[in-house]
Parts: C-alpha cells; structure tokens; sequence
C-alpha cells in the first residue's frame, strides 16, 4: 500500500515540477492580449509606425523592381527586334532571349498581381497569324505599351491594362520561341 502512495506521490511531484518550469518558459513570451505585454502604448505605437514604414520601404522596392524589370523586357524586345531584321531568322540567342523575355514579364505580371487570361492565342487577328516579320513588331510595340503603362502605375496602384499586356507579351514570346 506505501508503494502505491509512493509511486502516486512521485507522479505528482513530476507534475508539479513539469508545470513550474512550463510557466517558467511562457513568462518571457509576448502575451497574445493587448497591453498585458509590458509595452506602454507609446512603444505600442512606435512599434506599429516602424512596422508600417518597413512596409512602405518594401512597397517602393518591389515597384522599382518592377520598373527595372520592364526596362529589362523593352531592351530585350528590340534586341530580338534587330536581330531578327538583321538575319530573318531566329538564332539560339534568340530563342534564349525570347524564353528571358517570357520568364521576365511572367515576373513582372506575377508582381501586378495578375495571372494568365488563358485567351486562346489562335483567335482570328491574335498574334497567332502574324507574320514573323510582324510579330517582332507587334512584341516590341506591345512591350513598350507595358512599359509606359508601367511607369503610369504608382506602388498603391494595380493596372489591369499593364496585366492585360504582359499576358499579350508573354503569348506572343511563347509563339515566336515555338513557331522557329
């Protein structure tokens, strides 16, 4: 009979120690309830207007990102542009170029927010029945109408023109690098 009061007093005693080192531990944890964490509401309010200018200065990035991106884009598409009026055909440079330009506006519309309209490319009048001579125009106009709507949008703003356009830039890319 002592045994089992023993045993049973041992597991209560390994508890209670488990239990004072796991309040031990939770008292350097923030308190998930407001003003129970030690912060006074001046440093609550610091904290939160720090916060809010690291978002900001996050935002101003990634729109510059998006900038240099689009730059990127206008100068490979004139480089496909002359090089394809130069050879009338496409170089494995090109093509490297062409899966580049792809991968960077798929970049730049990801960073819009956007995604693929799915349109079918062979619709009457699509870029699909272009000539090749044609679609490196038709790329290169279209990728300098993305990068001047771009440069419109500020980091607070989403452009449905500019997404609608990578989408074109980006289909058209795909058929060029496809047709050869």
């Amino acid at each position: 009979m002592f045994r089992q009061y023993s045993v049973v007093i041992l597991i209560l005693l390994a508890v209670a120690l488990f239990a004072s080192s796991a309040s031990a531990q939770t008292d350097n944890l923030p308190s998930l309830f407001p003003g129970r964490d030690g912060r006074t509401p001046e440093e609550t309010q610091k904290i939160n207007e720090m916060l809010v200018k690291q978002q900001a200065e996050r935002d101003k990035k990634e729109h510059e990102e998006l900038l240099k991106r689009g730059a990127e884009a206008l100068e490979l598409s004139n480089q496909l542009e002359k090089s394809f009026e130069t050879n009338k055909s496409l170089t494995r440079d090109d093509v490297r170029k062409l899966e580049s330009l792809e991968k960077l506006v798929t970049k730049i519309r990801n960073g819009l927010g956007g995604d693929d309209d799915k349109e079918d490319v062979q619709k009457e009048g699509s870029p699909g029945t272009l000539s090749f001579n044609d679609a490196f125009r038709y790329l290169q106009s279209t990728t300098v109408q993305l990068v001047d709507e771009l440069k419109k949008t500020t980091r607070f703003s989403i452009s449905a023109v500019a997404i609608q356009t990578s989408n074109t830039v980006i289909r058209l890319a795909r058929l060029l690098r496809l047709r050869k």
